[in-house]
């Protein structure tokens, strides 16, 4: 019996198989006796499954050790830093995968004028299952997006029975917000940070965008902008329809089982390779001199969602 493993060699749970998100406020996010614990003002422990959450969000009032730092990112938890509420990303951690290839696959479609085009599209038909114009530039698709988006907001708010005016909000005054557009952000900003960590999980750059361009999340809002309107608009003008006391709360509560009914974490990543496979490059083949995933997989590199 000498040498024989007793249990099965450690590998990350795919992205797919994971709970999407959690929220932590106000307390020591740290590494005790080999778990991933949050301690409270009065020394309580909670224990947090990270190895089988797609993303944390850390709100204010959260202090973390390297060693929870460090065992996030070995298991492949995104840790987000957001303000009050869970909206406002200021700084994400970065567990993505250790190959480039993907990464390079996505900026040789973002640079090719031709293949790029052919991306949007393909994201704009499955965000509204219709073939747009042809011949329309990446501009003229953004123009026609926004009258879309904006009928959209209209549409759903007065089938939930939710007075709109318009998408507006102040990130340096949040409570001057009204209710709707609380509850959107909320909601947003939850979308984001799974979307995150799908996209990092699978070997892409958030910051390479088709769509939206120039910030550090423009694919992020890219995928996103897929799944919004089926997900997190309806609940979040549900939400802001019952005029509650808490919406962030309500609002977070909500897309923990919108994510979950909609299998989100199963679907972003065959998303995005969809998406892109609309540039018609070809996949490049991964360099033999790849770095090997944290936690290695001996079956295989598995699906993107392994983080290989």
């Amino acid at each position: 019996m000498t040498g024989i493993p007793m249990l099965p060699p450690l590998k990350p749970i795919p992205i797919k198989d994971r709970v999407s998100v959690a929220y932590v406020e106000k307390g020591n996010v740290d590494v005790l006796d080999g778990a991933f614990v949050v301690v409270d003002k009065n020394g309580v422990r909670t224990h947090i499954p990270v190895g089988g959450l797609a993303c944390i969000m850390l709100e204010p009032g959260t202090r973390v050790t390297h060693a929870a730092v460090t065992l996030a990112s070995r298991v492949g938890c995104l840790l987000v830093w957001t303000g009050q509420g869970g909206v406002r990303l200021y700084a994400s951690g970065q567990p993505g995968g250790a190959r480039s290839d993907r990464l390079l696959y996505q900026a040789k479609l973002a640079l090719d004028d031709e293949a790029r085009l052919k991306v949007v599209r393909k994201m704009y038909e499955m965000r509204f299952k219709e073939r747009f114009p042809e011949k329309r530039s990446v501009e003229q698709l953004r123009g026609i997006e926004a009258v879309r988006v904006r009928t959209m907001y209209g549409l759903i708010a007065r089938q939930c029975g939710v007075k709109w005016v318009q998408r507006n909000y102040d990130h340096s005054e949040w409570e001057s917000g009204d209710i709707p557009n609380r509850c959107l952000s909320s909601a947003t900003a939850c979308l984001y940070g799974v979307t995150e960590a799908a996209i990092l999980a699978a070997g892409y750059a958030p910051a390479v965008g088709f769509i939206h361009t120039g910030k550090p999340q423009s694919f992020v809002y890219d995928i996103a902008d897929i799944f919004k309107f089926e997900t997190v608009v309806p609940l979040a003008f549900r939400v802001a329809s019952k005029n509650p006391k808490e919406p962030e709360r309500d609002v977070r509560l909500g897309c923990r089982d919108a994510f979950r009914q909609a299998k989100l974490l199963k679907r972003i990543i065959p998303t995005i390779e969809e998406v892109l496979s609309a540039g018609g490059l070809p996949f490049p083949k991964r360099p033999h001199e790849s770095v090997a995933p944290a936690i290695p997989n001996k079956e295989g590199i598995g699906d993107a969602g392994h983080r290989g």
